[in-house]
């Protein structure tokens, strides 16, 4: 995992974005699979979710930080 979080940080922001796009359409695919009963690996989900968790985080690391760098509250 320590693999994936580096990855991640190493992206820009605009491709951080891309890639939360990509985690919940593939989060909503895995969702319509297991409804429909055509997921074997239902592991799947909770790896999917972790992303989306991760690359919000990461924004959010982000946002704070471009906050603090300009001196607002």
């Amino acid at each position: 995992m320590a693999n994936q979080s580096t990855e991640l940080r190493e992206l820009s922001d605009n491709d951080l974005i891309a890639r939360l796009d990509e985690a919940k359409a593939t989060y909503f695919n895995i969702r319509m699979n297991r409804a429909t009963g055509q997921i074997e690996n239902s592991s799947l989900l909770g790896k999917s979710r972790r992303e989306i968790a991760r690359v919000n985080t990461l924004l959010r690391q982000r946002e704070i930080a471009a906050a603090e760098a300009s001196g607002g509250n």
